[in-house]
Order: structure tokens, then C-alpha cells, then sequence
């Protein structure tokens, strides 16, 4: 038997997953409350009782990826560990799989970055979400580097922002000029150089 609680995560889960088509579609500013209930098959009333706005909406779905990648991390972290030489693989490989959909995902993230540097109350969610997937990704990264014994000269956490500024502007390259620069070359090929400069047995 279905509980009120199961019923309550699967309507949650279903509007989630329908303005994440619709945020795609349509731009986090054109999608209206209305056309995420239609495509999720909810009215506005289950759309209010599980989010109070937009806002909160798109930050669910933050939060949902970063949730996403908690899991990955403590699931290999103990593998990827004791592996030498896998920092940047396990690092790109996360951020990669944290949103299967590259183009939705980075048209949603983007506007939604662009919504929250005019919004102070949506800049302060946003930090907050970015900074638990960031603070989890430096603490794989600290981890690999002491068990690899792998010393940087730079604090952890400013290497991984450069990381995740790297891949964040990569995709957008790679989305507009596929040919050009195949998804993940940049990164491939000049991060190795990057960690070489700042780190050292």
C-alpha cells in the first residue's frame, strides 16, 4: 500500500523531472508553474504544497544533483583512494556524471547563475548548494593526494574551483562547437599540466 509519504516523494520526484524538460525548453524565466504541471501531470495546488516557488524549485534540482554525487563519492571513494594518477579522472568523471543530460543541465544551471547575480536571496541558495558539492569534491581530492602521496602547493579547494571553472567553460565550448572541441578535450588536455604545476611527489 502506498503511504501519504511515498505518494508525496513520487509527485515531487515527477515535477522535478518535468521542469527540468521545461527549464530546458522554454528558459527558467518562460517556464510558468502551469506548463511544469502540465508536463508532470499535477496541478498548481501539488505544485505549491511541495514547492514555494521556482526558485526553490531549480535548487531542489541542485540539491538533487548534489545528492547525486554524495552518493558517487562515498560509493568509490575507497577504491579511487589507494589508485595513484586517477585524481582528475575521478574528479571530471563526477562532475560528468552528476548531470547525465550536459546541454539540459547547463542550460538550466547557467540561466539560473544569470537569475541569482540579480537576485540576492537566490545568489545566497545557489552558494549554498555549490558549496557542499564543492567542499565534497575537495574532500576527494584531499583524500586521493594523501593516500597517493601527492602534495599540492595550492590549497585543495582553489584547485577544485579551477577544476570545476575548467569544465564548466568547456561545456559550454564543447556544446556550441562539438567538432571544434570535443566534449572533455580541454580539460584532458590541460589539466595534467595544471596538476603537474602545482603538486609534487
Amino acid at each position: 500500500m502506498e503511504t501519504p509519504k511515498r505518494r508525496r516523494s513520487a509527485t515531487r520526484a515527477r515535477l522535478l523531472e518535468g521542469a527540468l524538460e521545461v527549464f530546458a525548453e522554454r528558459g527558467f524565466h518562460g517556464a510558468s508553474v502551469e506548463d511544469i504541471c502540465e508536463r508532470a501531470g499535477f496541478t498548481r495546488g501539488a505544485f505549491y504544497s511541495n514547492f514555494g516557488s521556482k526558485d526553490e524549485l531549480v535548487l531542489a534540482l541542485f540539491e538533487a544533483t548534489t545528492d547525486r554525487l554524495l552518493e558517487q563519492i562515498a560509493a568509490l571513494l575507497p577504491e579511487l583512494a589507494t589508485q595513484p594518477g586517477t585524481l582528475l579522472d575521478a574528479v571530471l568523471g563526477l562532475l560528468d556524471d552528476a548531470a547525465p543530460d550536459q546541454r539540459q543541465w547547463h542550460l538550466i544551471s547557467t540561466e539560473f547563475t544569470l537569475h541569482a547575480l540579480r537576485s540576492p536571496e537566490a545568489a545566497d541558495a545557489l552558494v549554498r548548494q555549490r558549496t557542499v558539492f564543492r567542499q565534497r569534491l575537495t574532500e576527494l581530492v584531499e583524500e586521493i593526494t594523501r593516500t597517493s602521496g601527492l602534495q599540492l602547493s595550492v590549497p585543495a579547494e582553489q584547485f577544485v574551483r579551477l577544476v570545476m571553472a575548467l569544465h564548466e567553460g568547456a561545456r559550454s565550448q564543447s556544446l556550441l562547437e562539438p567538432d571544434a572541441v570535443p566534449a572533455g578535450s580541454l580539460e584532458h588536455t590541460f589539466l595534467p599540466m595544471v596538476l603537474a604545476a602545482v603538486s609534487r611527489p
